[in-house]
């Protein structure tokens, strides 16, 4: 698929993070911890504090591949906190939610689908709890890593920051993911089941570096969210939750140990 800019557009593409967004693949994540060693390290150490009744209500609504719904999460920024993340969730659209929840009723079968159903009842109810559970699973599985994973997206941002600005926008994007390059004003991402033109022109494109979808890319492109591009962080070693020193030592070699040390205090 094609993120369509004008020239521009180009000065508009910028940089965010998304918690909610490493919430929601957390979530997958320890639906199918096998598919992920990488992430075993976390994981050992997160399935242990999970709140049981909060991760399943979450499983249910983010289901373990496949679409994940629009309203778990707000358009990324630079300056996006847990917190705020979790207050938008608590006040998302009702109109939105019933969008998605039908989604993934269609989507879905068995016992999920009549769950799913239950919520597209009584959508206001529903919001509350999953909001509620969003902050508990949030508290037990990210809250006690977020500031290694933090520090790692913002030393990946600084580093495609840099690349755009000396190398230009092309370059930069060529080096995202093997999946994404620059072709004829676009940013290009091959997916395997996604053909799409999206036209960014006006509204500019959001790039987000991810460490629980660290296998590959994923894509926001349906108003009015606004075009999103999420692709792998780099940096992220087998123990990036369990070695702060290990997180040190990944964004000496992404920033240089200055810069790093900067980033670090």
């Amino acid at each position: 698929m094609d993120f369509r800019l004008s020239a521009g557009d180009i000065q508009a593409v910028r940089f965010g993070v998304s918690p909610g967004h490493e919430l929601a693949h957390a979530v997958r994540l320890l639906l199918r911890p096998e598919q992920h060693p990488l992430q075993w390290g976390w994981l050992r150490d997160a399935r242990d504090r999970l709140p049981r009744d909060a991760f399943a209500l979450l499983s249910t609504v983010i289901g373990d591949d496949g679409y994940l719904p629009d309203f778990l999460t707000t358009t990324p920024r630079w300056d996006l906190t847990p917190e705020a993340e979790a207050a938008a969730l608590g006040k998302a659209a009702i109109a939105g939610m019933r969008i998605d929840l039908d989604k993934m009723i269609l989507r879905s079968t068995g016992q999920r689908q009549q769950r799913l159903r239950a919520m597209r009842a009584e959508p206001a109810v529903a919001r509350a709890r999953i909001a509620d559970a969003w902050e508990q699973v949030w508290d037990c599985a990210l809250a006690p890593v977020w500031r290694q994973l933090e520090r790692i997206l913002r030393a990946d941002i600084a580093v495609r920051s840099r690349a755009v600005a000396t190398d230009g926008l092309a370059a930069m994007a060529a080096e995202l993911h093997s999946k994404v390059s620059w072709s004829d004003s676009a940013v290009r991402v091959e997916l395997r089941k996604h053909r799409e033109q999206v036209d960014c022109r006006g509204s500019g494109l959001v790039l987000v570096p991810s460490v629980m979808s660290s296998w590959g890319c994923m894509v926001l492109t349906e108003p009015p969210a606004q075009p999103t591009l999420f692709y792998p962080a780099r940096g992220v070693t087998a123990e990036w939750a369990r070695d702060p020193a290990s997180t040190a030592d990944a964004l000496a070699a992404l920033l240089g140990p200055a810069r790093a040390a900067i980033l670090l205090t």
